[in-house]
């Protein structure tokens, strides 16, 4: 089973959190100081957000998966498109453990695919993302921005 997963940056989460409660009719699974997420079912997906001081608004678009082998299935499309990943095995994000895979699609819009399989008492570890991914959530905006943890 897949599940699209979208990771909006908030710039209040308690307001957030109040305002998605409402629209989905359901509370999160996951609140912490900096983030909240909810597994949805209607519709299936995987919805995060989180106060990571980046700008508010849609950060990236996923695809999670439930195997490693969905996980290379997915990434196997990615570069037969011929675009270039950005792979990251037994990464700490967004309190989670997971093994991922990032991309920019032809728009510059941030994806990632990602088989959760764990869970982790901190949001994530600074990751340096290579160029051109590196506007990527889990790495710098550019060279002189602070580095950035992701979900």
């Amino acid at each position: 089973m897949k599940r699209m997963h979208l990771h909006v940056s908030v710039p209040d989460l308690t307001r957030s959190i109040q305002f998605y409660e409402t629209l989905f009719g359901a509370a999160p699974v996951v609140v912490k100081d900096d983030y909240a997420k909810w597994m949805l079912d209607d519709p299936k997906v995987n919805f995060a957000i989180s106060e990571r001081a980046r700008a508010a608004g849609v950060d990236h678009i996923g695809i999670q998966v439930d195997s490693a082998e969905e996980l290379g299935e997915l990434s196997d499309r990615l570069k037969a498109a011929g675009a270039d990943t950005f792979d990251q095995e037994a990464t700490t994000c967004c309190y989670a453990k997971s093994d991922k895979s990032w991309i920019r699609d032809p728009a510059g819009v941030r994806w990632e695919t990602f088989f959760t399989f764990g869970e982790a008492t901190s949001y994530g570890e600074d990751e340096v993302l290579p160029e051109p991914l590196a506007a990527a959530c889990c790495g710098p905006a550019d060279a002189s921005a602070p580095k950035q943890a992701c979900c």
